[in-house]
């Protein structure tokens, strides 16, 4: 029943975009879009949430002509844990991004989104439900060709097509190293299917050759550094509702590739184990680092995924180097803080892209360093981003800090062991904590230049939206479902222990630890901890409003620092605000910047500003094939468009392979 709920909810989610692409621009398409992505993710997310509690696997198997190809589709406990925020995310996101489905601005671009929105939420449905290669990757390729169409909708920015362009050519080198793994896992098991590998197998040059594919096309798809580099720039080019779509769901599909692969692999190598772990813990940092350097909103949020994929591959490499020990209890609390992360992070993230949306929509650009003072536009907006980014940063009693609990008690156990693993875990879990750090000092930077002081900006910001008096409830509504799921989590989060204890038994088969996981990792405790500290912090703001309710009300600017007049150039901007800790990652981010040295007491005027590049994008890929480019405009030469010509260069190659037989 719940496999029939899932897939019946993934057709409808794919079939109510359909009119979309039909019907004329008008309120009749949106609504049809809207409510069939709504209706679709609602009954899918029924049969998700009905897989993730009882635990029951249920599977479907269809003939299907091509070779080696079936309809081969399952429901379990791991499915379920990524179906959930899938349709959840997909629901609220499309309430939210009504307006992309509507005709304002260029029709075609919203039949294309209303279209391709329903399609990208019904292939990653798939994909999380295939069991047959060839019928996976036919869902991963739907999945990224409607990514593109959805990254690219508006077809008069450049950056978009940009965006799209470097998004496809990644995406299809991932589905190259993918046909490379499927290809390499019917030559170890003799089939297309997802199934167990032969004892042994994973300690052999095969099983190692498979174990780099897979880390290589899944790792693309996830963000992982150094294979980001597409995500920053379609992140931030996409509507917001489809990078909300695309950071909380669409990357985890290389997550669920990976949790997938090595729960087939009866006897995984140690090595694996701490190869993710390495990698989680780069990209957790120097993915923070990189978005602490960020001055467009939309691209930090980016960034960030990138650091929080990396605390996933990080818990994910604590429970191979669990599986890998004979350690059941640290395989189940690395496998179950990764998998807790990923559907936290499909909630926070989510909530933050869509406050992100609103304030761009508002503002008419994305660069924080002319943002301020939208906390009196956009209350309600600026509450909910204040939420996401508490969770995001991993501070009690919001749900990112449970998750990422369960991976430092991962970690924590390994450290007390002896010998090499605890030096490795001794390393990563201060790598952990120095990701949160600098997680909170950029969310103070963002929300700080985005929602206090006062507009930098000289040009007059954008009204709210004149068909509804203040922030539009389709607006907030979303918003606030996702910051109520983030408090549910964080406030209760043994209530998800049972589910996530079914998920990470497949991802980690064999012997179970003794006690529980909310008893391991003492879940009730963080929720009472949590359930106190909300409750301290209500009575602290009650007594400061009766304390300075009597107080006559005052306007003018927090604070003036002595001048007679202060202005908006007198704030922080969130080039300043960072400036310091960007300079400490120097090495790795590579900043420039531009500014007017002060070279008296009162200088007449003055700025600052800095870049950070993406070190992989523009400093590697995009110097190489530029060198590339400029190789082969020289070979033009070799062209002379003469026969006899390309005859002698036939000769002198027969002649070069004579000589060397």
């Amino acid at each position: 029943m719940n496999l029939l709920l899932v897939l019946g909810g993934t057709f409808v989610c794919v079939a109510g975009g359909v009119p979309g692409l039909l019907l004329p621009p008008g309120r009749a398409a949106r609504r049809i879009a809207t409510g069939g992505s709504v209706l679709g993710s609602l009954l899918g997310l029924a049969g998700a949430v009905g897989a993730a509690v009882t635990g029951r696997v249920e599977t479907m198997t269809r003939p299907w002509p091509l070779p080696g190809a079936a309809l081969h589709v399952e429901l379990d406990a791991l499915s379920a844990i990524f179906l959930v925020p899938l349709f959840l995310v997909s629901a609220v996101a499309a309430i939210s991004g009504g307006r992309s489905f509507g005709d304002a601005g260029h029709p075609s671009d919203a039949r294309r989104t209303r279209f391709f929105y329903g399609l990208v939420t019904g292939a990653i449905a798939l994909v999380f439900l295939a069991r047959n290669g060839l019928l996976f990757l036919a869902a991963w390729e739907v999945m990224a060709l409607s990514a593109f169409f959805l990254i690219t909708a508006d077809r008069q920015s450049r950056e978009s097509r940009d965006a799209g362009r470097l998004y496809l050519f990644a995406t299809h080198v991932a589905t190259l190293g993918l046909f490379g793994f499927f290809s390499q896992l019917r030559h170890v098991t003799g089939s297309t299917e997802l199934v167990p590998l032969p004892p042994g197998v994973a300690g052999t040059d095969g099983g190692t050759a498979l174990f780099a594919l897979a880390l290589f096309g899944f790792g693309f798809k996830a963000g992982l550094l150094p294979l980001h580099f597409w995500l920053p720039p379609a992140h931030a080019a996409a509507p917001a509702h489809v990078s909300a779509l695309m950071s909380g769901v669409l990357i985890k599909t290389g997550i669920y590739g990976l949790v997938r692969f090595t729960s087939l692999v009866p006897d995984p190598p140690a090595a694996w184990g701490d190869a993710l772990m390495l990698l989680g813990v780069v990209s957790a940092v120097l993915g923070v680092a990189f978005a602490l350097g960020q001055h467009d909103l939309k691209r930090l949020l980016a960034w960030h995924s990138v650091e929080n994929i990396g605390i996933i591959v990080l818990g994910l490499g604590a429970g191979l180097a669990g599986r890998a020990a004979g350690r059941p209890e640290w395989a189940l609390l690395g496998f179950a803080g990764a998998l807790f992360h990923v559907v936290n992070h499909g909630l926070f993230k989510s909530l933050l892209f869509l406050g992100a949306g609103e304030v761009v929509h508002v503002a008419g650009t994305r660069d924080m360093d002319r943002m301020g003072g939208f906390g009196r536009v956009l209350p309600k907006t600026a509450f909910f981003f204040l939420a996401g980014a508490v969770a995001i940063s991993g501070l009690p009693p919001l749900n990112g800090f449970a998750s990422e609990w369960l991976v430092y008690l991962g970690l924590f156990d390994r450290a007390r062991a002896s010998g090499a693993d605890a030096l490795r875990a001794a390393v990563a879990a201060p790598a952990l904590a120095l990701t949160g750090a600098l997680a909170l000092a950029c969310f103070v930077k963002a929300h700080g230049s985005v929602f206090l002081g006062t507009s930098r900006s000289e040009e007059p910001q954008g009204e709210v939206e004149p068909h509804a008096p203040g922030e539009p409830a389709a607006h907030v509504a979303p918003m606030a479902i996702l910051a109520g799921a983030c408090a549910l989590l964080g406030l209760w989060p043994a209530g998800i222990a049972p589910a996530l204890a079914r998920a990470a038994a497949i991802a980690a088969p064999g012997p179970l630890p003794k006690g529980t996981l909310a008893g391991l990792a003492s879940l009730a405790a963080i929720g009472f901890s949590s359930l106190a500290l909300v409750l301290l912090l209500g009575a602290v703001a009650l007594f400061l409003k009766s304390r300075f309710a009597a107080a006559a009300p005052t306007a003018g600017p927090t604070w003036d620092c002595g001048y007679s007049r202060p202005t908006a150039r007198m704030q922080y901007t969130s080039s300043s605000f960072a400036r310091g800790l960007v300079g400490y990652f120097g090495w790795a981010l590579l900043p420039r910047a531009r500014g007017v040295p002060v070279a008296k007491l009162f200088p007449a005027r003055a700025h600052f500003e800095s870049h950070v590049p993406d070190t992989v994008l523009d400093r590697a890929i995009v110097p190489a094939f530029r060198a590339g480019a400029w190789i082969a405009r020289k070979g033009r030469i070799l062209q002379g468009g003469r026969i006899q010509l390309y005859l002698l260069y036939v000769v002198a190659t027969l002649v070069a392979l004579l000589f060397r037989v």
